[in-house]
């Protein structure tokens, strides 16, 4: 596709297939759509298969403003052993031959519902003083790192093995489920790691919609451009404001608009997606008695 001609944007619900890197998923999907601009939402290790929600064209100007969504993952928890990547790929530090038993097991899960202070893994694109920590940990350097509030939701548990289970967890962006299968052997004295990992949803994006990169190979580019949602899926959300000419036309500029004068009364903060005849255009915040709008998506 020729760069200088409109390039296509939208959002593109990828299933990642394991082995690869986030970052190889977005070099991919830049050749297949011949733009460079594609970034993604929520980093998946080459581990972990799924949703990874990517962002194509003007879409890439909405990262910063996404919210921190819901995540659902479907995860295989090992007991017993212990790694220093806190999955089976890693170097093991530690093995226990007494696995406790189902009961106990099923008991130790249900603990971890709700919030708490969950400790990243050294191995994780974390930045510190602007190193990844993972750089750090592949030359030896460990870091104590301080945990950061998180909530499970839900999860449930159910044995493959005596030593394994597989869990499907509901939790806050952020959530790491490496973390969470270590927490849960460390609970349980017997050590645990993660053994696979796939994530079901992000957000309002579900895998059962997702496309994989063999699939968009195979298709011609007027095919893949069909599978690109709105750009304005990424605020669904949020509430939309229908404008007026006038005031779509002081909005698109980046003027404020008075709440009054289109007759609404949205609370600080309230975040809107902006809409004129045409459709989607930007999005607004209100800020006392104006919205204005933060970022512009319509060339």
């Amino acid at each position: 596709m020729n760069e200088h001609a409109e390039s296509p944007s939208g959002v593109l619900i990828l299933d990642k297939p394991q082995g690869i890197t986030s970052h190889d998923a977005v070099y991919r999907i830049r050749r297949l759509y011949g733009t460079k601009k594609v970034g993604h939402t929520g980093t998946l290790d080459p581990m972990a298969t799924g949703v990874l929600v990517m962002l194509i064209g003007r879409a890439t100007k909405a990262a910063e403003f996404i919210a921190a969504d819901r995540k659902m993952y479907e995860a295989k928890l090992l007991l017993g052993v212990s790694t220093d990547t806190l999955d089976t790929e890693g170097a093991v530090l530690r093995t226990c031959k007494e696995i406790p038993c189902e009961e106990e097991v099923l008991a130790s899960v249900k603990k971890f519902v709700g919030s708490y202070g969950q400790v990243p893994p050294m191995y994780s694109a974390i930045k510190r003083n602007g190193q990844k920590m993972v750089d750090l940990a592949r030359r030896g350097v460990t870091v104590d790192l301080p945990p950061r509030g998180v909530t499970v939701y839900g999860v449930r548990a159910s044995m493959i093995s005596h030593s394994e289970y597989a869990l499907s967890v509901e939790c806050s962006a952020g959530t790491y489920i490496r973390s969470l299968c270590r927490d849960i052997g460390d609970d349980l004295g017997c050590g645990g790691v993660m053994s696979g990992l796939r994530r079901i949803r992000s957000g309002d994006f579900d895998v059962a919609y997702s496309v994989t990169l063999d699939a968009l190979e195979k298709m011609s580019e007027a095919e893949r451009v069909s599978l690109l949602l709105p750009v304005e899926s990424l605020f669904s959300a949020s509430e939309e404001v229908i404008l007026p000419e006038f005031f779509a036309a002081l909005a698109s500029n980046g003027q404020p608009v008075y709440q009054k004068k289109i007759r609404t009364d949205y609370p600080d903060g309230t975040r809107l997606r902006l809409s004129d005849s045409k459709g989607f255009f930007a999005l607004g915040e209100a800020c006392g008695e104006v919205i204005k709008p933060v970022k512009q998506f319509r060339i």
